[in-house]
């Protein structure tokens, strides 16, 4: 059911605004781009993750695990670099609103975007292209429901180091970096909307803002845990739990917390809403 209603709505958001002309502004451009990455990253690892908890195992090819890693790391990073430029929206639009339409472009914004699909490609290819060159042996099977970076190296018998330091040294920019944007802009949000005469502006503003910070508090939270806690022993159970955590569950509440909570997508939701009523009764 999770499944269902993530896809749902991932796909609701995407064709709202690519029919809607209310929703022609770089904010719901980049949604759009965020619901395609939520619905990659949820399609690629939970139809599989059903099957091993109904069959209680599968077997999957080499190829056909490396090839679900890639997928899920091109999904995780560019969704890290797309809520890093939507938070860098959100300040220009409530910070510095006279500037706002010359800086955020229709070519920055496809700029910026592609940007996040190619880094999320060109930095997962390296990673997988490591793994490739290790010699894998000993027993094939993975403790977990998808090819995560971790469970794959359990299955080396070769030298991870160079792998290890790889995923560190590409993993910085990627979490630590964006994370730390993000916040900083949401002190100068936060700065911005005290200064709101209005009680009322205040409290609007205030719920839409924590909403967004605690979506991306829980994804970077969950994506930093992995590199910290071990995934060997007895806390095995709990890097399944953040990986449930950012596969799962962010997808489910992105088109809920940035999207369904938007007064412009609720009326654009009842415009096609009623325009599909109308048109039966026609």
């Amino acid at each position: 059911m999770v499944f269902i209603v993530t896809i749902a709505g991932n796909f609701l958001i995407i064709g709202l605004v690519t029919t809607s002309h209310q929703l022609r502004s770089p904010m719901y451009f980049f949604l759009c781009h965020l619901s395609l990455s939520d619905i990659l990253l949820i399609t690629n690892i939970v139809p599989q993750m059903l099957q091993v908890i109904l069959e209680e195992g599968v077997t999957i090819p080499l190829t056909s695990c490396i090839t679900q890693f890639v997928f899920n790391g091109v999904s995780v990073i560019a969704e890290c670099f797309l809520l890093t430029v939507m938070s860098y929206d959100r300040y220009l639009a409530i910070c510095n609103p006279l500037h706002y339409s010359s800086i955020m472009g229709n070519r920055l914004c496809y700029t910026v975007v592609t940007l996040c699909w190619v880094l999320g490609f060109m930095l997962t290819l390296i990673v997988a292209w490591l793994v490739c060159e290790l010699q894998l042996c000993g027993p094939n099977v993975i403790d977990h429901f998808f090819c995560e970076l971790s469970t794959l190296l359990e299955l080396s018998c070769s030298d991870i180091s160079i792998v290890e330091i790889a995923v560190f040294v590409l993993g910085t920019p990627v979490i630590v970096f964006p994370f730390v944007f993000i916040l900083l802009t949401y002190v100068y949000i936060s700065q911005t909307i005290l200064r709101i005469p209005s009680t009322t502006g205040k409290q609007k503003a205030f719920s839409t803002c924590s909403s967004h910070l605690a979506v991306v508090c829980v994804y970077y939270g969950t994506l930093t845990a992995k590199y910290i806690v071990p995934s060997r022993g007895q806390l095995r159970n709990l890097n399944k739990v953040l990986s449930l955590l950012y596969t799962v569950l962010t997808p489910l509440f992105n088109p809920i917390i940035y999207s369904l909570r938007n007064q412009e997508i609720r009326a654009a939701l009842r415009k096609c809403i009623w325009m599909v009523i109308g048109r039966k009764q026609f």
